[in-house]
């Protein structure tokens, strides 16, 4: 089982992590923009902000996913969970 201190040290983790993953899905964001605005073609209004939502959601959705895992594992919550399981598998 995890201390509280070892909780809220996963917690910090966590929170640095997300702020690096919106960082880093802004980023995707500004590239994916400069992408579609260096061709020939005009970029229409709509393709920018479906650009924008579609990128930027699916890095922090996909980064924050993987950051929860993370933090699952750092704070004891994995322990806890298969601890519970064990118990329950013997009574059986």
């Amino acid at each position: 089982m995890a201390t509280q201190q070892e909780r809220k040290a996963a917690r910090v983790f966590f929170r640095r992590m997300m702020i690096w993953i919106s960082v880093v899905a802004i980023l995707m964001v500004a590239a994916a923009l400069f992408y579609l605005t260096a061709g020939d073609e005009p970029v229409r209004p709509h393709m920018i902000v479906a650009a924008i939502i579609g990128v930027f959601l699916s890095v922090v959705i996909g980064a924050g996913l993987m950051a929860a895992v993370f933090f699952s594992s750092r704070s004891g919550h994995d322990e806890e969970a298969g601890r519970d399981r064990h118990a329950d598998d013997s009574e059986d």
